[in-house]
């Protein structure tokens, strides 16, 4: 919230006049109606912060928002209305689309925030990218269109409602575009009376656990945004301009902490370069432009194999060209008006008096900048941390038993990530060589037998589920079975997002030697939701006394399921620069600052390159005090956090030249 005024003012320097943002059901309304708008929760401050710096908002309402966050923005109470099937014609579900949808616009009408009050809102979204799942609801996916629609409309906000990758929006509903080359891709509004706009230009892409960062130029986004103008494009957004940081548990499956860290604005909120920089030079010479492309006719015509011009001209002389050179290898040389022009390869050339070129598209005059992480704090004295173990359940300590394995996410109700399966057998002393078998359709299994953690396995991003074949050693008599259950984060896409099953799905013990099969797929389990520590809260500094914390043993090894605890006094040496925990020893978790959690750790998840998908998580400033800040770990696995640092965060100009030419996409 304390970074709201310079974001804003940042992306207005950078020639930014709309913040375009979703509306976060499942923050707004956690439990059926009880609302929430305080703090970073504030929206209308956000929306009036916005308007103090003199730029518009498009709100996109949603209510179901994708985004890479957590079941798409619905609240998880949503999951438990009866007979509700999401994102259709289904009564249960448009009566709670309904309600939040009105009371967002009702919020916005009482502050005078619409366009037609005075305000800064011209535009609202409904709905997103549906068309993407409407035909799995058949004829009740039109309907739902429709409806969905209709009830915005109907709200009298006094400003267009758009629905994003929806060809067949109904009037006056318009069809937008979401993508990276909308200026090629983009078929175009379904009615004549409706503008063209590219809702999500994606300036890089969300990233994953075991994957790597996507990287996309300066100059590639350029081209594509003066294409989609060229083609009587009227209104771009940067999906993300700034995408920051994704707080406590609300990713969504396998998605890290950060979120479009490769934005024009960083994580951090710093220039990234040259991105940002190229980027305002657009804008301010397409402003320059703004009478032509909005008054003038335009004419588009070949002047190449795999070149073309578009001209926008006025009947009073003004004019405007934009040359397109599609051949992405060689110079072009082409011949407009009388004269003679050398385009760059995969470029766009601006022409504001179709006579001068002022602006080349791969032609980038902004020196491009690199990130500076500077060590801090380390917390490294063993005699700074103390630890907790959380404890391990056997099936004698549950209260919540089934004769099935039951499904994780209406299990736990989201209100942990961790769900314990337990059990307890009898074994057969003839089972001399005995492999546990587990098939789960979660994301992180942690195994146990008789309180003893025997492995771990994941999934990823990319498959639904994973198994597991492990070596364990049996006592003779009862043995008790521990599972613990992980999701990294709710699935955030797709139909019927209601139904999705997750969790354990079979469960054996295979004796290889003797060909004996334990079948625990249909037997009697017991459960327990969440950590001992959640449920204590040990994160919060009035809990901490709950448990029995001790000295922590640097020596000892395969631990797992830990919280760890110390407390830091803020960096003053390095300014204002942002702040970072450096995660690079751990393994996978959660860490909590001052109560706040600042999201999940995966740094054991490594990529295809052998490189952890994050290590920096970022600290706001906002959430410290000058010292005595109480730092929380919980550990899954078996990191080490004595070589936990606290990191600032800068950048610096790279020496290079201050012109160069159309870099690898």
């Amino acid at each position: 919230m304390q970074m709201w005024p310079s974001l804003i003012a940042k992306a207005k320097e950078g020639g930014v006049d709309v913040i375009q943002t979703y509306v976060f059901w499942n923050l707004h309304e956690p439990q059926p109606g009880q609302y929430e708008f305080n703090g970073r929760y504030d929206l209308v401050k956000f929306i009036q912060e916005i308007q103090a710096q003199g730029l518009y908002v498009c709100l996109r309402i949603g209510p179901y928002i994708e985004s890479e966050w957590t079941y798409g923005g619905f609240p998880f109470w949503l999951h438990d209305i009866p007979s509700i099937v999401f994102r259709t014609d289904n009564e249960p579900f448009k009566y709670f689309m309904q309600n939040f949808t009105t009371k967002i616009v009702n919020l916005m009408k009482s502050e005078g925030l619409y366009a037609s009050q005075g305000g800064p809102i011209i535009l609202s979204q409904i709905e997103n990218e549906y068309q993407n799942i409407e035909a799995a609801f058949h004829e009740k996916g039109a309907s739902y269109v429709g409806w969905a629609a209709k009830m915005a409309v109907d709200l009298g906000t006094g400003v267009p409602w758009v629905m994003c990758k929806q060809t067949d929006a109904p009037d006056p509903v318009i069809n937008t575009c979401n993508g990276m080359r909308c200026g090629e891709t983009f078929g175009g509004p379904n009615s004549p009376n409706k503008p063209s706009l590219w809702t999500e230009n994606w300036t890089s892409f969300y990233q994953v656990y075991g994957g790597e960062p996507y990287i996309r130029s300066a100059q590639d986004i350029a081209f594509h945004v003066i294409l989609f103008i060229a083609k009587k494009g009227s209104y771009i957004n940067y999906y993300m301009y700034h995408g920051g940081t994704n707080f406590g548990r609300t990713a969504s499956a396998y998605v890290i902490t950060s979120y479009y860290d490769q934005a024009p604005l960083d994580e951090y909120g710093l220039l990234r370069q040259p991105k940002w920089g190229h980027l305002k030079e657009l804008h301010a010479v397409i402003k320059n432009c703004s009478t032509p492309l909005l008054q003038g006719v335009q004419s588009n015509f070949s002047i190449g194999q795999f070149q073309q011009a578009y001209v926008f001209e006025e009947g009073n002389g003004g004019c405007v060209a934009f040359l397109v050179n599609n051949d992405s290898t060689n110079n072009a040389t082409v011949q407009f008006r009388n004269n003679s022009f050398e385009l760059l390869p995969k470029s766009i050339s601006i022409l504001p008096d179709c006579q001068n070129i002022i602006f080349n598209t791969a032609k980038v005059n902004t020196k491009p900048n690199e990130r500076i992480t500077t060590s801090s704090k380390m917390l490294n004295a063993d005699d700074m941390w103390e630890e907790f173990r959380d404890v391990i359940p056997n099936f004698s300590d549950t209260s919540l038993q089934s004769n099935s394995l039951l499904e994780h996410m209406n299990t736990t109700k989201d209100k942990s990530d961790y769900l314990w399966y337990t059990f307890s057998f009898q074994s057969n002393s003839s089972c001399t060589v005995p492999v546990l078998h587990i098939e789960s359709l979660g994301h992180v299994v942690h195994s146990y037998i008789n309180n003893k953690f025997v492995e771990a396995g994941h999934g990823n991003h990319d498959t639904k589920g994973f198994s597991m074949d492990i070596p364990i050693s049996l006592t003779d008599g009862m043995n008790n079975v521990s599972i613990l259950s992980v999701m990294v984060g709710l699935p955030d896409s797709g139909p019927f997002l209601e139904s999705r099953f997750a969790g354990l799905t079979r469960v054996e013990i295979q004796c290889s030697t003797s060909h004996l099969l334990y079948d625990f797929t249909n037997y009697t389990w017991g459960y327990q939701i969440g950590l001992v520590g959640e449920k204590l809260e040990v994160y919060k500094e009035q809990n901490l006394d709950d448990v029995e914390w001790t000295e922590i043993n640097p020596s000892y090894t395969n631990q797992s399921l830990t919280w760890y605890k110390t407390v830091f006094d803020a960096p003053i040496d390095n300014g204002d620069d942002p702040i970072a925990l450096n995660m690079s020893s751990m393994g996978k978790g959660e860490v909590w600052v001052n109560e706040q959690s600042i999201g999940r750790y995966w740094v054991s998840f490594h990529t295809s390159k052998g490189n952890p998908s994050q290590t920096l998580y970022h600290v706001p400033r906002s959430f410290l005090k000058p010292s005595g800040n109480l730092l929380i770990v919980l550990e899954e696995l078996n990191g080490d956090p004595l070589r936990i640092s606290l990191d600032t965060i800068s950048v610096a100009d790279l020496h290079s030249p201050i012109s160069y030419y159309h870099l690898p996409q």
